[in-house]
């Protein structure tokens, strides 16, 4: 499926990029089921994560028991002091995830596509396997910046064997938060490990403390799919 130069360019990069690889009809189809899973979803639910007084634990609770989950997590400031969202829920969720390919069928259908198997094995994975899904939303005019990071601070093997697929649902660019990325930052090594404490919260195990060089980012701007 892929050229030997696009091979090349991925060992050299660590980043691929493959125009018109989704169609408009597939990737119209799990917009609409995520529009239907929003709607369904209740935020008042959710709300106590926000206004008790355990909120960092009950927020990592939520977080790290959602692998084999459906949950939606907000954006930053989307609520207000007494725990009532600032605005339509439709324009406060942050991200869905993690496990959409696993107990939704449209989304089952759609991150099983043959195709991604393939490219993976092409690009070295022997055995690749699917762990995680998430559909990421680009709020207007709230939220926080999401800063550079590596997929395998997250996501831990050992060696590292972590590759993300990114799929543009709809057109992304500088305006609206398109992806960046550091080509050759997959050869710097690993920076930092996310951590289960035995508390049963979160934290970050430094590894490399040496600044992104930000100048070296590029924008991966890009149509729909």
């Amino acid at each position: 499926m892929l050229s030997e130069k696009e091979i090349l360019s991925f060992a050299e990069s660590g980043h691929l990029v493959l125009p018109d690889f989704i169609s408009d009809s597939a990737i119209q189809q799990v917009r609409n089921r995520m529009n239907e899973l929003l709607q369904d979803f209740d935020p008042t639910a959710h709300r106590s994560i926000f206004t008790t007084d355990e909120q960092e634990r009950n927020s990592d609770d939520h977080f790290l028991n959602s692998g084999d989950k459906i949950r939606f997590f907000f954006e930053e400031d989307a609520f207000d002091t007494g725990g009532n969202l600032r605005q339509e829920k439709e324009l406060s969720v942050n991200k869905v995830g993690h496990a959409l390919h696993d107990l939704d069928p449209v989304f089952d259908e759609f991150s099983r596509d043959a195709r991604f198997g393939e490219i993976a094995s092409e690009l070295g994975f022997r055995n690749p396997v699917l762990i995680q899904s998430m559909y990421i939303f680009k709020q207007p005019h709230i939220g926080g910046a999401v800063d550079c990071h590596q997929d395998a601070t997250f996501l831990i093997t050992e060696p590292s064997s972590v590759m993300g697929f990114w799929i543009a649902l709809e057109d992304a660019d500088l305006e609206n938060g398109c992806l960046w990325t550091l080509p050759g930052g997959h050869r710097e090594g690993l920076k930092s490990l996310f951590k289960r404490t035995p508390h049963n919260t979160t934290e970050f195990e430094t590894l490399d403390d040496t600044l992104w060089d930000d100048s070296r980012l590029v924008p991966l701007e890009g149509e729909s799919g």
